[in-house]
Parts: structure tokens; C-alpha cells; sequence
């Protein structure tokens, strides 16, 4: 495969253009991302969109008439609520909760801003926030502090994973979220949403649940869910060249599928191997006790090319099309069989201290 250029990158503080006003600023906030619960919270609605109060802001923001609130009461509300946010021209979009808010906040965000987005911050409120270890803000960051950082912050660029769906049940609709993956993937999310239930959070149920993966598929049996894998077919570039298969395992089945744009990862891990920057997958032909013996090593950047040969692939590419059979996961959360393209999304600018 051919590398591609790097997609990311930091806009230094001299480059930045010089803010002469106020921005207008509109939060999506989230009440049932893990550290909002239970907190005092009235925001406005979709309908109702004006200044309010919000527990990050604090008293001195609770009639600041330039921070537009909005509490979705679900999904549903998302895409009314982000065009009225752009029929008033906000400069900056807060989205206050986790990884599954994120990405579909930004699904939603693909009908209203296209390639065109208002700059963002994320308050990392969730469960999950994978996307905050890339960006690097503080785990307590404020509205109010990420109001100050699109004055005098930095602001980082990055392009998110687009999936799109050519046919099945989400036939025509796109995606837009940060982390996708399949086969042994979807039944660590499932796992890591029981270590959530158990009060594990972040890295540790990252590292947790990578830890219980591995030994599941290492005593468990062909038909144990951490080793059946998904029926898959990876097709990569504008030329749609099916990714080869090692020879172990079903040839339209695949192991495990982990594919992202994101460069850092919670708990150290480095799973592309040589690829750090693009869009990049990592993908298991078939979950042999050998290649998870190995694990531990290859989650920190182990990636000789002999292991290819034993149906390990790493690859980076602009493009690829995903025939699934199993339900796959983007940003946590499962969508169902189909074929679909996924490359990189459009290009965002995110707002850190």
C-alpha cells in the first residue's frame, strides 16, 4: 500500500487570526453522558435556543447572550437544533459529553456545515472520550475555559472516519465518527459496556477489556464470540483491490477489523503498526492463539512484516469499501449489515487550551 501524506496537524498560536469579538458559541449538551448525571442543567430546546444556564459555564456565564444551549431530548432533535445553530452563525460548536455524542452530533453536522464547519471543543464528559486523548484537553476542561481557548487557545485539524452506506438498511446515509471496528471488536464493546456498568471507565476499561479479549480467545473455542469473527470483505483504494487473505480461517471472514484516523489512543496502544497519521486499519484474518500470544506486544507498535504471512494486515489507505455480514462499531455504538465506503471526512478544527 501507498503511504499517504499526513492529514493532521497543529496550527501554531502565530498563525491564528486575531478574534475582535465575542464568539458566538452554541453547546449541545449532553444529560446523560456519565459526569452530567444528576447535575442542575436547564437549557433551552431545540425551539427555544437562547442563553442559559449550563453547570459549566457557572454563574457568570448564566446570561451571557453569546452561548446558545441546547439539550437534545435524542437524536432526533440533533439536526434542528445544528441548523439553527448555523441560521445564527456560530463560530464555535461545544459538544459536552462522550464519544457516542461526538459522533453523532457530527453525523448530524454533515446535512448542515458539508465540508464547511464553525471551529469545535469537546468537554469529555462520557464514558468513553477516545477523542479527548487525541486532542489532549483536560479531563475537567470548563464551557467557559473552552470559550477562552477559541480566543487564545491552539486549534488542531483533523478529518474524522466517513462511512457510507451504498447498500442495506442505511443505504445513502453517512457516518462520521472516529473509531470503526468489527469481529472480535464489536464483542469488546460489549464487554467494555459491562465493565461500565461495573464503575470502569476510560483507559482502564480500554486496557481491561483488551486483557479479557485476549484470554477469552486464547482458551476459548472456534465458536466462542471473541474468535468467530464477522463474514468481511475489505476492497482498498479508488482501484477497490481486495485486501488478500492469509489462508486461515474462512477467506470471507475476518477475525478482527479495527480501522481510525486518530494518532494517540488510551493506554499507550499504537495498533497500526508503522502507520500513525491517515486512515488506517489493522486487520485479523483469523484470531489464532499464535497472533493473540502476541498481542501484548503488538498493541505497542510490534509490527514486523513477517506477520502478514500469518494473517495480520496493516494498512493505510484514502478509501475502502466494507461488505459486512455482522453488525460493525463506530464511536461505540453497533450499525448493521451492508456494504459501505468509508474514507476520511471533512476537515475539522478543534479549539484546546
Amino acid at each position: 500500500m501507498t503511504r499517504s501524506t499526513p492529514t493532521s496537524f497543529e496550527v501554531p498560536r502565530d498563525l491564528d487570526h486575531p478574534v475582535k469579538r465575542a464568539p458566538l458559541v452554541g453547546v449541545v449538551y449532553n444529560p446523560h453522558s456519565h459526569h452530567n448525571k444528576g447535575r442542575n442543567s436547564n437549557p433551552n430546546t431545540a425551539s427555544n435556543l437562547g442563553p442559559s444556564f449550563d453547570p459549566d459555564l457557572g454563574p457568570d456565564g448564566a446570561d451571557d447572550p453569546n452561548i446558545l444551549v441546547a439539550q437534545p431530548a435524542g437524536g432526533d432533535d440533533l439536526p434542528q437544533i445544528l441548523a439553527d445553530f448555523a441560521e445564527r452563525g456560530i463560530d464555535l460548536l461545544v459538544i459536552n459529553g462522550g464519544d457516542g455524542t461526538v459522533r453523532d452530533v457530527l453525523t448530524s453536522g454533515l446535512l448542515v456545515w458539508g465540508d464547511n464547519w464553525p471551529a469545535l471543543a469537546v468537554l469529555p464528559t462520557g464514558k468513553t472520550n477516545a477523542l479527548n486523548v487525541e486532542l489532549g484537553a483536560p479531563k475537567d476542561w470548563t464551557l467557559r475555559q473552552a470559550v477562552d481557548a477559541y480566543s487564545f487557545g491552539r486549534r488542531l485539524q483533523r478529518r474524522g472516519v466517513q462511512v457510507t452506506a451504498t447498500k442495506g438498511a442505511l443505504e445513502g446515509k453517512s457516518l462520521l465518527g472516529f473509531i470503526l471496528g468489527a469481529g472480535a471488536f464489536t464483542a469488546g464493546i460489549k464487554v467494555g459496556q459491562d465493565a461500565h456498568r461495573l464503575g470502569v471507565f476510560n483507559s482502564l476499561a480500554v486496557a481491561g477489556t483488551s486483557l479479557w479479549g485476549v484470554l477469552q480467545a486464547v482458551f476459548g473455542s472456534d465458536q466462542n464470540i471473541w474468535r468467530r469473527g464477522a463474514g468481511l470483505r475489505l476492497f482498498v483504494g479508488q482501484d477497490a483491490v481486495e485486501l488478500p487473505h492469509g489462508g486461515f480461517g474462512h477467506p470471507e471472514r475476518r477475525g478482527l477489523l479495527f480501522s481510525s484516523t486518530l494518532e494517540k489512543f488510551p493506554a499507550g496502544m499504537k495498533p497500526f503498526g508503522p502507520y500513525r497519521t491517515g486512515l488506517k486499519m489493522v486487520v485479523m484474518d483469523k484470531t489464532r492463539r499464535r497472533l493473540l500470544a502476541m498481542m501484548p506486544t503488538m498493541v505497542l507498535g510490534f509490527a514486523p512484516m513477517w506477520l502478514q504471512r500469518i494473517g495480520l494486515h496493516f494498512v493505510q489507505c484514502e478509501i475502502y469499501e466494507m461488505h459486512i455480514e455482522d453488525e460493525f462499531i463506530l464511536d461505540g455504538e453497533a450499525f448493521p449489515p451492508g456494504h459501505y465506503t468509508v474514507a476520511k471526512g471533512p476537515q475539522l478544527c478543534f479549539v484546546v487550551p
